[in-house]
């Protein structure tokens, strides 16, 4: 006769029964512990002022502080280098990509100028920009448009010799903007040394409440200044380039071995200039980092402006020139 199987009795399952907390497992020694990246909030793309306004109204709500980058686009990673700054200091984050009108000549190269709105779009996104304001030059200027900033002094010479109209342009438009976003700050970049300060005599003078970041100009592995118009050179263009850089490197340390006077300091750029064939010389000049009067000699800051044609692009390039204090000797 075959023995009977025992009956096993089910314990009885609950809904409520407490889950079973697992254990992170123990951290080696030396191991690196990181904490998963937030998430950005999505990159929004704007193209009225009327949007734009209604959004920004809505995030000041939050007291969300505001940067504006403002760019022509084809950015590089010299734009990206004043989101990333604007990010330290903001919330919200907008980055403008206009390709203003207005700055160019009849004669200059509107047309011309690279775009690459997909690229520039995926570039901010990558670096956590809030907002892209991208409007259509008719939003900007309407037909019924005559108003522009014209800052004088500051823009006589240099660059406001040679384009007459650049500088109104570039004033008005930054205006325009300060006025639609009303940004707690604007960040820009030093390697357009004379609107940075245009602008800034512009915000003095208009009693603007913003902040102007300026931040130093970034460069290639060969020197040349990062610059949208870098595109246009040829591999032999290029390498013409790159005497600029080394005229700048060449005066600063001259500078550093003593030498004060201007002319001097200048020539030492010149003279690397016009080694290279097919380069035109716009301006190389000493001046005053605040005034950009020319200067006859460096007594303590100053700012070496160049300018110059290669093929039928326009490069400009800038170094602070500071003199270093002499470090008395101490007596025994």
């Amino acid at each position: 006769m075959a023995a009977k199987k025992k009956k096993i009795a089910k314990k009885p399952t609950s809904t409520t029964a407490k889950k079973t907390k697992t254990t992170k497992p123990p951290v080696k020694k030396g191991e690196k512990v990181t904490s998963p990246k937030k998430s950005s909030p999505p990159l929004k793309v704007i193209r009225t002022i009327r949007e734009m306004r209604k959004y920004l109204g809505q995030v000041r709500g939050r007291n969300q502080r505001v940067a504006l980058v403002p760019t022509m686009g084809f950015l590089h990673e010299g734009h990206l280098s004043l989101v990333r700054e604007a990010r330290k200091h903001a919330a919200i984050v907008v980055v403008s990509i206009f390709v203003n009108p207005a700055q160019f000549a009849p004669t200059e190269d509107l047309d011309r100028y690279p775009r690459d709105f997909s690229g520039d779009r995926r570039k901010l996104k990558h670096e956590g920009a809030t907002v892209i304001f991208a409007p259509d030059p008719a939003e900007i200027y309407p037909e019924s448009f005559q108003t522009f900033v014209d800052v004088t002094g500051v823009t006589r010479d240099f660059c406001g010799a040679s384009r007459p109209s650049h500088f109104r342009g570039v004033t008005t438009v930054v205006n325009l903007l300060i006025n639609i976003i009303k940004p707690d700050m604007a960040i820009f970049g030093e390697k357009d040394f004379q609107q940075l300060v245009t602008i800034r005599r512009m915000v003095k003078d208009f009693r603007l409440e913003i902040d102007i970041m300026g931040m130093p100009t970034l460069r290639e592995e060969d020197g040349l200044a990062m610059s949208s118009r870098n595109a246009f050179l040829s591999p032999a263009q290029r390498q013409q380039a790159t005497a600029i850089y080394r005229g700048l490197r060449k005066a600063r340390r001259l500078l550093d071995s003593g030498e004060r006077d201007a002319a001097e300091l200048a020539a030492v750029v010149l003279d690397l200039l016009r080694e290279e064939q097919n380069l035109e010389i716009e301006y190389v000049a000493v001046c005053d980092p605040e005034t950009l009067e020319r200067i006859p000699e460096v007594e303590k800051k100053s700012v070496l402006l160049v300018a110059v044609r290669v093929g039928d692009t326009r490069l400009i390039d800038n170094m602070r020139l500071h003199v270093r204090p002499v470090r008395k000797r101490k007596r025994k």
